[in-house]
């Protein structure tokens, strides 16, 4: 992530110079950072900011952040392999009930993923620079909490899953973009807004990370193959993300035994916590 340094670093240094000075030691502290907040919602862009602010990695770059991602997300397909199973089945069965649940879900899914997709083909050079600045992230994270109380306010249980109610959580996810944000924080939100139960908001967050995630990551990990710049980064970006896939699985339990019983309010605090060290940090 390029956090603070935007505006900051000299123009001579290019975006793929930066990519190669990820170490050892920042490829451990980012997998787990990256691992542990990417789907608990408590923003992981807002963490590496206040890493960089605390003397911590300074490279991390947007391609590195997403490649972290690819094995966050990876991570969700794993863990939700049966749910993704019975989407497939779905679709080569005739429409019983079940199949037809199942075939709910997927449109729910595609028209979901679609706001994010479009925002995202508009803003990526946007995202890449103006917004990843340490006092934007700050006010993103509170942005995200201010959501989430009004989610935990205002929340309605008892609506059926549809594709139109996925396209509304979908526009949360686009406003994820935004780093900061967080992305499970906003599409939870967001499902518990459109009414969904708390652990189908969960649950839908969950299968909704993949398409977006695991296209960017692709992307990005085809940049790196074909500028060479993958190899170059070697042991340090293996070992990244190893420990980003098994930190991601550990999150995805935590949050999902968590919220059965308890709400987002003690993750509200602590983005708040958060934002309010950084903006110290920064002055």
């Amino acid at each position: 992530m390029l956090c603070l340094l935007v505006g900051i670093h000299s123009a001579s240094i290019t975006y793929y110079d930066r990519l190669e000075f990820m170490t050892f030691g920042e490829g451990i502290l980012l997998g787990a950072v990256q691992g542990l907040t990417e789907f608990i919602p408590v923003s992981s862009s807002g963490h590496l900011v206040l890493l960089h602010l605390l003397g911590g990695p300074t490279s991390l770059d947007l391609a590195i952040d997403v490649l972290l991602q690819l094995a966050s997300v990876l991570a969700v397909i794993i863990y939700f392999r049966r749910d993704l199973l019975r989407l497939i089945q779905s679709l080569g069965v005739e429409a019983r009930d079940e199949a037809k649940g199942g075939r709910t879900l997927l449109l729910a899914l595609v028209a979901g993923t679609i706001p994010a997709l479009i925002a995202g083909l508009l803003l990526e050079d946007v995202m890449e620079t103006v917004f990843r600045s340490g006092a934007t992230v700050a006010v993103a994270l509170l942005f995200g909490s201010a959501l989430m109380f009004l989610a935990e306010r205002r929340a309605r249980q008892g609506e059926a899953l549809s594709p139109r109610k996925g396209f509304l959580v979908g526009l949360f996810q686009a406003l994820a973009l935004l780093p900061g944000v967080s992305r499970s924080g906003a599409t939870i939100s967001g499902g518990l807004l459109v009414g969904f139960s708390r652990e189908e908001a969960v649950r839908f967050s969950f299968l909704l990370s993949i398409p977006i995630l695991l296209g960017t990551g692709l992307k990005k990990l085809w940049d790196l193959l074909s500028t060479g710049l993958l190899f170059s980064l070697g042991l340090p970006l293996i070992v990244s993300f190893a420990l980003s896939f098994l930190f991601s699985l550990l999150s995805i339990h935590f949050l999902i035994s968590y919220l059965k019983k308890h709400s987002l309010n003690i993750f509200i605090v602590y983005r708040i916590l958060i934002a309010a060290l950084i903006f110290i940090l920064l002055v």
